[in-house]
């Protein structure tokens, strides 16, 4: 099953500027706070945490100080992004990282480094049943079977262990979408997946009674120009049926025109995301490798 025919090659190469990609780290930590909200309301106490499309380590270092006894890894498919946050940790290693020590909660004192990992989301190096909580933000999107991560998510988490993902949803950039097919006929946007359809993979992959929210927010700008810029620092176009060659200086020009007549009354222009959020936990197994049914029984106590 694939969300869209997204190139996997393709993904850590559009992500591997973190300078450029930091023009839409705005909205990626507005949604991580939203995401620890909701976190905060489940009693877990994790021993280990994988950030499955962690970038350049900002919900490492939240996590870290939700959990400061947990061991935590990350995952991105772009070397560049966590080759950033190694730079941050041997940086913290230093004298000079160790005296601002001294304003760091002693919480986070001496917590162990989380270890990265270059990996796909759907075929993970980690150990079956190695993770209490798998946290991914704004990074599912990017997979073209997350069917299959969901699978393989499931297979890393021990029993009642939590998955929390946030990921765009279908109604994301559809302004540009629609200007954009003014254009011409070519995919630019993904065809992000429908929260309802996450919520089947889930329950097909085995995770217990999710939980699937949304909410739409809406960005506003002075400029065509920023609008594009930070679609790109978002993560760009990655489908494998984009249109290979330049989009070229008229074609653009055009596009910039159509943008300028979506100005709204406040004189800015709009642009919509739609953020969609999902949780689910790790049943207890019911049934053995070879498919027999486990039936589970407490003995009353002896008095």
């Amino acid at each position: 099953m694939q969300s869209a025919p997204i190139d996997l090659q393709l993904v850590p190469r559009l992500f591997s500027d973190p300078a450029k990609i930091a023009a839409s780290d705005f909205l990626r930590r507005e949604i991580a706070a939203r995401m620890r909200d909701k976190l905060e309301l489940v009693r877990i106490s994790p021993a280990h945490v994988l950030d499955a499309g962690c970038g350049t380590g900002a919900d490492l270092q939240e996590l870290q100080k939700l959990y400061p006894e947990a061991q935590l890894s990350g995952m991105d498919s772009s070397e560049a992004m966590l080759q950033q946050v190694r730079e941050q940790q041997a940086q913290a290693r230093t004298v000079f990282g160790k005296l601002l020590g001294k304003w760091t909660p002693v919480a986070l004192r001496g917590a162990p480094e989380a270890s990265l990992l270059c990996e796909d989301f759907a075929a993970t190096s980690l150990a079956q049943q190695s993770l209490d909580l798998v946290w991914s933000n704004l990074a599912l999107h990017w997979h073209p079977e997350p069917d299959r991560v969901f699978n393989e998510w499931r297979r890393l988490l021990r029993t009642e262990g939590l998955l929390m993902f946030s990921c765009f949803g279908p109604d994301t950039f559809v302004e540009l979408r629609d200007v954009f097919a003014a254009i011409d006929s070519w995919p630019h946007t993904l065809p992000f997946v429908d929260m309802h359809d996450f919520g089947d993979m889930l329950v097909n992959a085995g995770f217990s009674t999710p939980v699937m929210d949304m909410e739409k927010l809406t960005l506003t700008y002075d400029s065509p120009h920023k609008l594009l810029q930070d679609v790109r620092a978002l993560g760009g176009n990655p489908l494998a049926t984009r249109e290979r060659g330049l989009f070229g200086r008229q074609r653009y020009q055009r596009l910039l025109a159509l943008l300028e007549k979506q100005r709204g009354a406040d004189g800015r222009i709009a642009l919509s995301i739609e953020v969609v959020y999902g949780h689910a936990f790790k049943p207890v197994n019911t049934r053995t490798a070879a498919g027999e049914s486990i039936v589970r029984f407490d003995l009353p106590r002896k008095k």
